[in-house]
């Protein structure tokens, strides 16, 4: 049997804790979490851009206050209650221009009443 201590890690979101506790997120990328941030996931929606590695804690209720596009808001809702850590793409300190464009992209398909 290995050491368990081996396999520690830091955590992803707080980067102030060692844990084990890990998902693969992708083939060959680990996401380590603590409990603690696991129990902060409870109130807050949590995002880690899978680019850069930057976390975003944003409260749950604030984020449903905020959404406009009905299906993401539905989305939200559906979870509102789970501990969720969603990994992202790309983040707007990463790649702003990317971010940028998929906004303007996004405001011109509601204008032109495309879906």
């Amino acid at each position: 049997m290995e050491d368990f201590l081996n396999y520690k890690r830091l955590c992803n979101v707080c980067r102030a804790e060692l844990t084990t506790i890990n998902a693969e997120v992708a083939p060959g990328w680990q996401i380590h979490v603590c409990e603690k941030c696991l129990e902060s996931a409870k109130q807050n929606f949590i995002w880690i851009c899978m680019h850069c590695g930057n976390v975003y804690i944003r409260p749950k209720m604030l984020v449903l206050k905020r959404l406009t596009d009905p299906m993401l808001k539905h989305a939200y809702q559906q979870c509102a209650d789970e501990q969720i850590i969603q990994g992202i793409d790309v983040c707007v300190e990463c790649e702003p221009d990317a971010i940028m464009q998929y906004v303007g992209a996004a405001k011109n398909e509601k204008k032109d009443g495309h879906c």
